[in-house]
């Protein structure tokens, strides 16, 4: 047993050199490797998130002007529907006018037509009356100088 115990120290002592050098390996592996791999992976997770934060914030401001220009158009909508609706109201009011205008034209028209037509049935009527008293005297005339006898 104890050429085992005297085997097992001799691998021991053997071993420590290359236990040093692993431990120095490990160490140069700390500093050279892991620490400025672990610092560009958290720089790159940093700008890697801020970049996402950044578009976050973008896609949130694009959202919000989309939002604006959204009511901006619905308000410029609802102006120009007004003002449309005020033309047409001024066109119909316009157009109520003038045929109003153009109505009480006509009505002046009609009545002027109409008082010409009674002044000329009257003068008409006068003349016709005027003649027709002529016409009962030489009737009358013509009539009574052949019944009393006398000649025509």
């Amino acid at each position: 047993m104890q050429d085992i115990l005297q085997a097992i120290e001799k691998l021991m002592i053997g071993a420590i050199p290359t236990a040093a050098l692993f431990i120095v390996l490990v160490i140069a592996y700390q500093f050279l490797v892991q620490t400025p791999l672990t610092a560009v992976l958290a720089r790159r997770r940093a700008l890697t998130s801020g970049a996402m934060e950044d578009a976050r914030k973008a896609i949130a401001e694009a959202e919000s002007k989309t939002a604006e220009y959204a009511e901006r158009l619905r308000l410029a909508r609802a102006d120009v529907y007004k003002i449309r609706e005020q033309r047409v109201q001024q066109w119909t009011a316009e157009r109520d006018a003038t045929l109003d205008a153009a109505r009480k034209a006509a009505q002046e028209n009609v009545r002027k037509a109409k008082a010409g037509f009674d002044a000329e049935a009257a003068s008409a009527r006068a003349a016709i009356q005027a003649a027709a008293a002529d016409l009962a005297g030489l009737a009358v005339r013509a009539v009574l100088p052949a019944a009393t006898g006398g000649s025509r």
